[in-house]
């Protein structure tokens, strides 16, 4: 290479680096829109463990981080109108979470990048079709619902081999819940149980779900992640004290004062979800950041709701517990 040559490829790198530079840089307000499923209230933990995560990544509310919060309070029918309003105010990344949260938001828009927060198989219930390469505007983080619910009759089965009728809760109006109850009615058939399906759309009608269940002598109670049953954990759990149901469902449940639960962290996906967020807000393509499938299970037993509803643990269930609420 010859001096000019060199002199140019050296000006040609300084006049590039600089410019790449930039595209790389975070907006100075990065403008966030929140589609919320549930209630501002049942998504109080979650929502900070993605704003936790934000700030440890360097966005500051008010400096330069602005998010828009729209919330659909357990009525889903209401989530395309909050998508709409949300796409209407051009933010810069779209975060959401669970099946009917994802499916409004990407009726909306198919140009504003979407992180699902959480959503149980993305790939099952077509949000996805490509987890290591997105080829759509969403990506983010999903796990595996049917496995999981049908895991929580297993335990269930080890903890009372007695028991015989379990009803599951369910949302009505969430369709993902199809493949997750086909695949809880194979694993009953092996563990020789009945299954009630209880199907609910709001919070209201949890307390009928509690007499119907209890009407056709339902044992023990599994419930099935949804935006809007994991909104409402705390007035379930109570509900199942006071009818002293064993009760099992995702780890905040048992935390929420159920009797167990078996599944991801959620809160911990929230707080990942802001990990995508960042990505994309200095520069990625969606298509290049690949969907995360949930890796970490644990099982968790609140002995003190045991206690309560007069209910003995086995301890060859106790000692397979990564957590256990004294």
């Amino acid at each position: 290479m010859t001096r000019r040559q060199l002199l140019l490829a050296f000006g040609a790198s300084a006049i590039t680096w600089p410019i790449a530079a930039v595209a790389q840089q975070p907006p100075k307000v990065a403008r966030l829109a929140y589609l919320g499923p549930t209630s501002a209230a049942g998504s109080r933990t979650r929502v900070e463990a993605l704003r936790s995560g934000l700030r440890n990544l360097g966005y500051i509310e008010g400096r330069n981080l602005e998010i828009a919060f729209r919330w659909a309070d357990d009525k889903y029918e209401s989530l395309l109108r909050l998508a709409a309003e949300l796409v209407s105010l051009n933010p810069n990344v779209i975060v959401t979470h669970g099946t009917p949260g994802v499916r409004a938001a990407r009726a909306a828009t198919t140009s504003i990048p979407i992180v699902m927060a959480t959503a149980g198989d993305a790939t099952l219930v077509g949000l996805v079709t490509n987890l290591a390469r997105p080829e759509g505007n969403i990506t983010g983080s999903t796990f595996f619902n049917p496995e999981l619910a049908s895991k929580r009759l297993e335990v269930l089965k080890d903890t009372f081999p007695d028991m015989r009728r379990i009803a599951v809760l369910q949302n009505r109006d969430n369709p993902a819940m199809k493949p997750v109850l086909e695949a809880m009615d194979q694993t009953a058939k092996t563990l020789k149980l009945q299954l009630q399906i209880v199907p609910v759309a709001a919070p209201e009608e949890l307390e009928k779900a509690y007499t119907a269940m209890l009407a056709q002598r339902a044992e023990a109670l599994v419930i099935i992640e949804d935006a809007m049953l994991n909104g409402n954990l705390r007035k379930i759990a109570d509900l199942a004290t006071k009818h002293r149901v064993p009760a099992i469902g995702l780890p905040e449940f048992a935390e929420a004062g159920a009797l167990m639960a078996y599944g991801v962290d959620l809160v911990d996906m929230f707080y990942r979800s802001a990990y995508f967020v960042d990505k994309i807000l200095k520069g990625a393509k969606v298509s290049d950041l690949p969907v995360e499938r949930a890796s970490k299970f644990e099982l968790v037993i609140n002995k003190k709701t045991a206690a309560a509803i007069g209910i003995r643990i086995p301890d060859s269930v106790l000692v397979r517990a990564e957590r256990v609420i004294e």
